[in-house]
């Protein structure tokens, strides 16, 4: 395990204070680091970097193996070595999920809504489950509501109507539907966790760094992709994502070099050395650089 900077250390601590599904973090690895990388990373790789957040081999090996069983990542052995790589089946499900981690917010959606009302030749159950898909909630039996411009899935017996909000009720309509109030609350509980974080400016040690990386965008994975990301106009004033992901794209990019660096020197695949990031890693929350991203494609100090 590694000796972690103080604003690490509670993070870390925390982690082993109760379950910490170890397949949802080796998920947030791959689609954070990995997947820019090839996709491929060897089994010796995975456990160093689990073991530095003090995550025992077996613990890995079990959960690894789940997500292959469960069709995430497809396993594969050379010789005494093997390997795991993001599965085909799970390559749109991650592109989804980078999009809403990584992505800027929404562009040209108003406070207006579509309303979707469950007609009497509707399958009801199966309607419901790709409504919800789609980003929908139901506000009413039989009534599910989402901002105008989410596409509405083209099924038998859904009536479309849209509406708009009377002046100041966008967001109290809104919290019928959607958790909002649980949801800030993630939100502010990962801004309390992690600003001791983007206020020390003092460098991290590669694996640290890379450690922290993970376990930060692990965090914020776990809310956004709760959050149905509402235009302004449908939120309380004080909602905290654009300040969470403010420090949660910052604080990434200042972890991004030496953690990289990390991977450059240590992380393998079947070929050798893990090859270094496509130019779509350089996207990620690059709205929130002052300017524009490095053209390189190592982050190798």
């Amino acid at each position: 395990m590694i000796d972690p900077p103080p604003w690490l250390a509670p993070r870390l601590s925390a982690l082993h204070d109760g379950p910490h599904r170890t397949g949802s973090l080796i998920v947030t690895l791959f689609g954070d680091a990995i997947v820019p990388r090839g996709g491929e990373l060897s089994v010796v790789s995975l456990l160093a970097i689990m073991n530095a957040m003090g995550i025992g081999e077996g613990v890995v090996r079990t959960a690894a193996s789940r997500l292959s069983a469960e069709g995430w990542l497809e396993r594969r052995r050379v010789g005494r070595r093997a390997f795991y790589r993001l599965a085909k089946e799970g390559e749109a499900v991650f592109a989804e999920a980078t999009r809403r981690i990584y992505g800027p917010p929404p562009a040209g959606e108003d406070g207006r809504l579509v309303l979707v009302v469950l007609g009497p030749e509707a399958d009801r159950e199966r309607a419901r489950a790709a409504l919800e898909a789609a980003g929908f909630a139901a506000i009413a039996p039989g009534v599910f509501v989402a901002p105008r411009g989410r596409a509405v899935p083209d099924l038998p017996g859904l009536l479309r109507l849209e509406a708009e909000p009377a002046a100041g009720q966008g967001p109290a309509l809104a919290a019928l539907a959607w958790p909002l109030e649980a949801i800030a609350a993630r939100y502010r509980r990962f801004l309390e966790t992690w600003r001791p974080a983007l206020a020390d400016d003092r460098p991290v040690a590669p694996l640290a760094a890379l450690v922290a990386r993970l376990l930060l965008i692990h965090d914020y994975r776990r809310v956004v992709l709760k959050d149905p990301l509402l235009p302004g106009p449908l939120l309380p004033a004080d909602w905290p994502k654009p300040a969470a992901r403010a420090l949660c794209g910052r604080l990434w990019h200042r972890l991004l070099g030496p953690s990289e660096a990390w991977l450059d020197a240590h992380a393998t695949t079947e070929a050798g050395p893990l090859p270094p990031p496509g130019p779509e890693l350089r996207t990620r929350f690059a709205d929130l650089l002052p300017e524009p991203a490095p053209a390189a494609t190592s982050y190798t100090a």
